[in-house]
């Protein structure tokens, strides 16, 4: 696939969305690819399965403060430095390099520079994610050391070893010292394992989403936003956002929190959006009805651009879009690098269309069998179980007749009825003595533990 100019603007708009709100700003990296295209250079994507299955593909990308990145600009050297590290620690020649991740700035970047090597339609997230042990390589338990790291002074760093939480660790502390941005490179990865371990297509599914935007045209009627492909989650006015600092992260302080509130012009109803960096959970009156690993994207209703999210403010008239996110990341097996929880949000995945990777099906999860109090297994003084749930455990006797579980009565222990009030002394003495439930003959305390649910 050959990026001429006319593409520019499309794939900028589509890898923009996919940042879901973060991602960093696509500006820099567009005008760079503009400018090399106007020079001359033929840029070219290449299929993954067009490369010899033993080459070498190295993945590559900036970390760091993507708004520095936008004032401290690149001197041109920082990728090829870090892809030369990791050729001479590995003794690997790289035939290739893809995109770390599709989202943002990273979407661009490969194709603006030119390191004499192919590029090849794949990524490594599919959107924009903030942290690098969420990589699609680490998903599927490939390592992803050794990494170079290279900053615009000229420095150069290489982790040899160490898993992907080690990575994120490692380059969160050099970045202060780096000026706030560098460029990574991966080790290298052969063809035909990157085709099972990386969103395959990316770039070109990010051309198309681009196209398909820049065809709605300015303030588009609310009837053609459907064709934008995704499903629109609210049409309205930002009256709301919010923005607090997140969990310190080794012991730095982690990425900022937020929520945006947006008011649906057609049906009244709010629309929240969590964010820590991108957008990661819409909310419609308090039920969930999307959220990360789908993309969540926060479009001007004029002009149809993307807003991130330390862009947003009250006032703005805006849509939210939904849009579904590459198979690979609905795998059972995966989705939980991407998934709400890994976020710090106990919620399940709420995937457009009802996808759930989880469980790999459209039906609910299944429940789990209900924890019965002890009272409520037992009835009268017979021995026999009346609860819904479970049944007696094996090996365990009958509760005693009469019993301080519920349905023994004071005539069941050859005593006399004391009225209420010796009801309520017999309560009284089963909650000093810890035992709600059916008495045991051997006298120790009972509880759930003496139960089995089935």
């Amino acid at each position: 696939m050959r990026i001429e100019p006319p593409d520019v603007p499309a794939l900028e708009r589509g890898v923009a969305v996919l940042g879901s709100g973060g991602g960093g700003d696509t500006r820099t990296a567009a005008l760079l690819l503009r400018r090399r295209l106007v020079a001359g250079a033929e840029v070219v994507v290449h299929a993954l399965e067009a490369l010899p299955p033993q080459a070498y593909v190295v993945p590559v990308g900036v970390v760091g403060a993507t708004p520095v990145f936008n004032e401290k600009l690149p001197g041109g050297q920082e990728f090829a430095a870090a892809v030369a590290a990791v050729e001479r620690w590995t003794g690997v020649r790289a035939g290739a390099v893809a995109s770390l991740e599709i989202g943002g700035l990273n979407g661009m970047l490969p194709l603006a520079w030119d390191l004499g090597l192919p590029v090849v339609d794949a990524d490594l997230t599919g959107r924009g994610v903030p942290r690098l042990d969420q990589l699609s390589l680490n998903a599927c338990g490939r390592p992803v050391t050794p990494v170079a790291l290279a900053e615009p002074g000229g420095q150069v760093l290489v982790q040899a070893t160490g898993t992907a939480a080690d990575l994120e660790r490692t380059v969160r502390a050099f970045l202060p010292s780096a000026g706030g941005w560098a460029a990574l490179a991966l080790a290298p990865v052969p063809a035909y394992e990157l085709a099972c371990c990386s969103v395959v297509g990316s770039v070109s599914a990010a051309l198309e989403l681009g196209r398909r935007l820049l065809a709605l045209g300015e303030s588009p009627a609310p009837g053609r936003l459907g064709e934008a492909g995704g499903r629109v989650l609210a049409l309205g006015r930002v009256i709301e956002v919010v923005r607090r600092p997140g969990p310190r992260l080794h012991g730095r302080a982690g990425f900022s929190r937020g929520g945006v509130t947006v008011a649906d012009h057609a049906t009244g109803a709010l629309l929240r959006l969590e964010m820590e960096n991108e957008y990661l959970l819409a909310l419609r009156d308090g039920r969930v009805v999307a959220s990360t690993p789908d993309v969540l994207a926060v479009l001007d209703r004029r002009t149809v651009t993307p807003i991130s999210g330390d862009a947003v403010r009250a006032g703005m008239e805006v849509m939210v879009l939904q849009v579904p996110i590459a198979p690979f990341w609905t795998d059972p097996g995966r989705i939980d690098l991407v998934a709400p929880r890994a976020y710090g949000i106990d919620c399940e995945p709420v995937l457009l269309g009802g996808r759930t990777g989880r469980h790999g099906t459209d039906r609910p999860p299944p429940r789990r069998p209900r924890r019965l109090h002890p009272r409520r297994f037992w009835r009268g003084g017979d021995g026999e179980h009346a609860g819904r749930a479970g049944r007696l455990a094996p090996g365990r006797p009958a509760p005693p007749r009469g019993g301080r579980g519920r349905g023994g009565g004071p005539g069941d222990r050859g005593q006399p009825d004391r009225g209420s009030a010796g009801r309520r002394n017999s309560r009284r003495d089963t909650r000093r003595d810890g035992r709600r439930g059916g008495g045991r003959p051997d006298g120790r305390r009972g509880g759930l533990r003496d139960l089995a649910v089935g």
